[in-house]
């Protein structure tokens, strides 16, 4: 069912990524911003990167912002009267980002390797902070080369489901719609991205969807499935 496709293309979040959006009531914001040399208060750096994030959030859900996404640096100027000079500004982008950003775990990460030996890789991935991190933890993580092209939504303010971002990897890797495969854990946003986009998915992390060709637990259950199907050609 599988081994026709070139190309397959991943969702990042409780796909391969995991412990992400650390955005809870009780977490304290103001900790890793003081490690990174911030001198706000603490109650105020914590009541800025906790309205920024209700602001996206809201937003996030809303069809009228798919394709106008907001930046992360617009939402927190949207929700501070005070003017953050471009270093204070930085740091709190920053400590967005260390909430936002989650951990590979090793198997997730060899299977990903192993994914890449047997077909092109890309990613569609929507975060609001820039990429800056996520790239150095795919680098550190020894998958930085891996991906062939990917879709990060804060470089253009496009956001799942909406067909761009597939067709914008597509078009970069120069395959059609049914050369490739997408695999993500959410039925909305990553099955309804490859529907617009006319591409074929699977779903993992527990949802499922009449539209799916298959559901699976996660993607290592996917790389187990790959593996007995590849056995089975051979």
């Amino acid at each position: 069912m599988y081994l026709n496709k070139q190309c397959l293309l991943l969702d990042m979040n409780s796909t391969f990524m995991f412990g992400e959006d650390r955005f809870g009531d009780g977490e304290d914001f103001s900790r890793y911003y003081h490690d990174i040399g911030g001198t706000m208060e603490a109650s105020e750096v914590n009541r800025i990167i906790r309205s920024a994030y209700h602001y996206l959030d809201q937003r996030y859900v809303d069809e009228a912002f798919r394709h106008c996404f907001p930046s992360l640096e617009a939402a927190i100027k949207a929700v501070t009267s005070t003017c953050l000079d471009r270093e204070e500004m930085k740091k709190i982008i920053a400590t967005f980002a260390f909430h936002e950003c989650g951990y590979i775990p090793d198997d997730y990460i060899k299977a990903v390797l192993a994914l890449r030996e047997q077909f092109i890789l890309a990613a569609v991935i929507d975060i609001w902070a820039p990429k800056t991190l996520w790239l150095s933890v795919f680098r550190e993580a020894g998958i930085g080369d891996v991906f062939s092209a990917i879709s990060f939504s804060s470089d253009h303010g496009v956001v799942k489901p909406s067909a761009r971002p597939f067709q914008l990897v597509l078009d970069q890797l120069g395959l059609s719609a049914s050369q490739a495969l997408v695999i993500g854990d959410s039925a909305r946003r990553d099955l309804g991205g490859a529907k617009a986009a006319c591409i074929d998915c699977v779903l993992v992390g527990g949802a499922v969807h009449a539209d799916a060709l298959a559901s699976y637990e996660n993607l290592l259950a996917f790389c187990r499935a790959l593996s007995l199907s590849m056995g089975h050609e051979a």
